[in-house]
């Protein structure tokens, strides 16, 4: 039951690590730390990816900043309440973690393949440039009766496809993993940056 769970949520990232390990929670005696990671695109853009990872996997009290790695795991959310409501937070939860050579180019140093259901009716819309978007947010089981709601967003032929997906339907995704900084207005006129985090379909099929 637990392997058939975890296949459908694996994701592979690799980079350079920007931040010290701030404690998370613990769990048995096993600590679980936030740290993240610069993770080059293709263009001369980047992401910054949260990693939470074991006290086991990573000496957790040093200073790691600069050094490049290679974590797989899963994209995983939960919901934080906040300001009276709930805001859903995502990090991708390490399960190995290699440290890479100083030459050593990652073949894949961002991609993620999701298994799961739509949740939610997918958002199309065009842009005033007349790009195609839908955003689609994935319901990712889990084991133990959980489940993960990953963000995804679709572009171009993908995003006329999701447009006609239904709630509850059953989908695979392929893409990779990207940060996006937006601007929240608060009550009291406060504006505040932010960071959300999604994915970036390129590819995606029903399943049934």
């Amino acid at each position: 039951m637990t392997e058939k769970v975890l296949s459908n949520n694996q994701a592979v990232v690799a980079g350079e690590i920007v931040s010290d390990f701030v404690f998370s929670h613990e769990i048995f005696g096993e600590g679980f730390y936030m740290v993240d990671l610069l993770v080059n695109r293709l263009s001369d853009a980047t992401d910054v990816i949260p990693l939470m990872v074991s006290d086991r996997l990573i000496d957790v009290e040093q200073s790691h900043i600069g050094q490049r790695i290679e974590a797989r795991g899963q994209f995983r959310s939960y919901n934080k309440h906040e300001e009276a409501k709930n805001r859903l937070i995502l990090s991708l939860f390490v399960r190995e973690l290699d440290v890479l050579e100083e030459d050593e180019e990652p073949p894949h140093p961002n991609q993620i393949y999701l298994d799961g259901y739509i949740c939610k009716t997918p958002v199309y819309r065009v842009t005033p440039l007349g790009r195609e978007i839908s955003d689609v947010l994935l319901a990712v089981n889990r084991a133990y009766g959980k489940s993960d709601y990953i963000p995804c967003i679709c572009w171009g032929r993908n995003a006329r496809f999701a447009s006609k997906l239904a709630v509850g339907e059953h989908v695979a995704i392929w893409g990779r993993i990207q940060s996006r900084e937006y601007q929240k207005k608060l009550e009291n006129d406060e504006v505040i940056n932010r960071v959300a985090y999604e994915v970036s379909v390129s590819k995606m099929e029903c399943l049934e």
